[in-house]
């Protein structure tokens, strides 16, 4: 498995905790949007509260990979889905807590008009099985 961080100085620097672009090699895992279940219970966790579902989310999401056998460090791409831009920032501050600005995989976000069950965020990610 290979993951290498590409970066550019002829396209603008990142912004936030996230890479221009990645290069990968290995087995790859696709895995599908997170929403904020518990998943022993399958209810919403905080209601009206992006940071409370975007740590659910990321729980969530590490729960799947580790399944696979990888782990955040290995993401190679993450889609953020955002009921409400207004909530980027508190979402990114959580997002960041996961992901080392200097490896951090390459994402795009971008707001929606509705998901699944009235959450507040989804993240779906590509990672790479070490």
């Amino acid at each position: 498995m290979t993951r290498k961080v590409i970066h550019s100085s002829h396209a603008p620097a990142p912004v936030g905790p996230y890479s221009q672009a990645i290069a990968a090699s290995g087995q790859m895992i696709f895995v599908s949007g997170q929403i904020p279940l518990e998943p022993s219970t399958g209810d919403i966790v905080g209601a009206n509260d992006v940071v409370k579902q975007t740590e659910q989310v990321m729980a969530n999401l590490e729960a799947v990979l580790a399944a696979a056998g990888a782990k955040t460090q290995d993401i190679v791409k993450t889609t953020v889905f955002l009921a409400d831009m207004n909530d980027f920032a508190a979402m990114n501050k959580v997002y960041a807590q996961h992901f080392d600005e200097t490896s951090a995989p390459a994402r795009a976000c971008v707001e929606v008009s509705r998901l699944p069950k009235d959450v507040l965020v989804e993240i779906e990610c590509i990672a790479i099985v070490p």
